[in-house]
Parts: structure tokens; sequence; C-alpha cells
């Protein structure tokens, strides 16, 4: 029987596709820890010292917009010589300002996912090692980029590894590696077209992840790490919103003096 001899760049190409594998695996690691852990540490930071502030001036500016908008089709009524029913002035405002509701409530729940967050227990370092070395062998195991031929049930138990790293649930990677720590080795590809495809299909994932956490990094909540890590710029910013509340009250109550002035006339 005649001995099959490897093609000369097959071993080459393996080494460089484990290699990507590994690249892949620091990298979603790298983002997911942007993403679940140190972002949510920075925008929790951020909510409970300067959020109330911000969502309280915001809820006031919507509010002073509200106003500027109900004398206007009040205006029109009286230009139209109509009569000026005030409820269904209500339920038109309630429509034209249903995005700003939105937003509210949007800050409302972020306020409230941060004070829940803040009321966690913080892991201490060698958790945190832990925790990340956990992760990595997991992401490594099951991981669908790593794994595209996956099963259901293993990208659930991905996704449940996903939300345990972001709840710090040191427990429960615990188990998750211990189901997947000694994985069957894969086949090994049976042709060099077939690694050839596989590195194309790594380095355009490498790619896609590294502008991804180019992207976290420069916008919010990551931006505000330099803020939340200076109690003396956070007190400047809270001094800054105070004083700014204070002026859209005194807007507030113009505008309602000058609301009342109108419905009276």
């Amino acid at each position: 029987m005649a001995k099959i001899t490897p093609h000369p760049d097959f071993a080459k190409l393996q080494a460089e596709v484990d290699k990507l594998r590994t690249e892949l695996s620091m990298l979603v690691l790298e983002r997911d820890s942007l993403l679940h852990r140190e972002c949510k540490s920075i925008e929790t930071a951020y909510m409970l010292s300067v959020g109330a502030l911000e969502y309280k001036a915001y809820e006031i500016e919507c509010a002073i917009l509200r106003l500027k908008r109900k004398a206007e089709l009040i205006q029109a009524h009286k230009n139209r010589q109509e009569k000026i029913v005030l409820p269904q002035i209500e339920r038109v405002l309630d429509a034209e300002f249903a995005e700003y509701q939105a937003k509210l409530n949007e800050q409302l729940e972020k306020m409230n996912a941060a004070l829940q967050y803040g009321r966690g227990r913080l892991l201490a370092e060698g958790e945190k090692r832990e925790l990340k070395k956990l992760y990595l062998a997991i992401v490594k195991a099951l991981h669908p980029d790593l794994h595209p031929d996956s099963g259901e049930a293993k990208i659930l138990l991905f996704h449940n590894a996903v939300a345990a790293y972001e709840n710090g649930d040191l427990n429960a990677l615990k188990i998750i590696d211990a189901m997947v720590s000694d994985p069957a080795v894969p086949a090994q590809a049976d042709g060099l077209a077939l690694l050839m495809k596989e590195q194309e299909r790594l380095t355009r994932l490498i790619q896609s992840i590294r502008d991804r956490i180019t992207e976290i990094m420069s916008a919010f909540p990551y931006t505000m790490k330099s803020l939340v890590q200076s109690p003396a710029r956070i007190e400047a910013r809270k001094a800054e919103l105070e004083k700014h509340i204070q002026e859209l009250n005194e807007a507030l109550a113009a505008y309602a003096a000058r609301l009342d002035a109108m419905l009276e006339a």
C-alpha cells in the first residue's frame, strides 16, 4: 500500500490556523471583557455618580418643550377661534412626545440596572483572574465562530457562559467549564483547501472583532472611564448639572406662568 505524503505546506498552514484560533479566542475575551465587565462597571459608576442629575435635567428639558408646544397648540386654537379642549390637546402632546418619554424610560431603566448591579457582590482580584481564565477556556471550547458546526445545545450553553461572565457568576462558569474542559479532539482537516478556507474565515473574524473593540473604546460608556476615575471631575460635572437644573427649573416656571396667562386671557 502506497504511503500518502502530506503536502509540505500542510503543517505550516495548520500551525497558522491554530495561531489564528488562539488570537481569535483572546480577542473575543478582550471584547467581552470590555462589553460585559469593564464597560458595565464604568456605566454603573457613571450612572450612580451623575446619572440621576442628567436624568433630572433631561426630564425638565422635556417638560419645557412640552409646555412650549402646548402654548403653540392653544394659540392656534385661539387664532382659529376654536374652543380649547385641554384633554384633547394633552392627547396630541402625548403622541408627539412619545419619543421623548421613551428616552426618559430608557434612562430610568439604565439607572435601575446600575442600582441593581451596584448591589452585586464584588469579586476579589483572584476571583476576577479565575473568571477570565475560565471564560477563555469556554470560548475556545464553545464559541460559535471557532466551532461553526456546533449544535443548538452547545450554542445555548455558550450563551449561558456569556451571561455568567457578565454577572460575575464564578460558580456557573466553573460548572460550564467542567462540562467542556475535555472536548473531543476534532478530526484533522482532510485537505489543504479546507485549511486555506478556514484561514481566510478566521482572518476576517479577527478583523471584525478588532473593529468592534475599537468601536467600543470610542463610545459611551468607555469614553467616561477617565471621568469616573477622577473624583474631582465627577464633582465638577455634578456642580455643572446642578446649576443647569436650577436654570431649567427657572425656565420651566416662566413657561408655566406664561401658559396660565394664556388660558386666563
